[in-house]
């Protein structure tokens, strides 16, 4: 088997892992991470009703590399999170390592005001 492909079904079977243990409800929904070499992208999501409550993109911030780009995309969202009236949160990492840009990205939630 290709060795990307192998990362790729084991963090599969991760975030399923991590999915089974963790649902978003309107009043604390769900903080969602999926990252690529490229990009990343944030969002809130209610489990219950199937909707996305709030999002952020990387192409949204400008910074100087990808850790900062994370931690500003974070703040991004914890403001447009307040917006929506939305201050509790459920972390989802996406079966990723809680690591670099995934952990740059909840310290930014955390600085803007959200709490998880």
């Amino acid at each position: 088997m290709d060795k990307t492909k192998e990362k790729q079904i084991k963090r599969d079977r991760r975030h399923a892992k991590i999915r089974s243990e963790i649902s978003g409800t309107a009043a604390r929904p769900r903080l969602n991470v999926f990252r690529s070499n490229s990009g990343m992208f944030l969002q809130l999501i209610d489990d219950v009703a199937g909707k996305t409550l709030a999002s952020a993109n990387a192409t949204e911030v400008k910074a100087e590399n990808k850790t900062a780009t994370a931690l500003e995309l974070g703040k991004l969202l914890a403001e447009k999170a307040k917006k929506v009236g939305i201050t509790t949160v459920v972390f989802d990492r996406g079966g990723y390592k809680f690591h670099g840009r995934v952990k740059a990205s909840a310290e930014g939630a955390r600085e803007g005001g959200l709490v998880f």
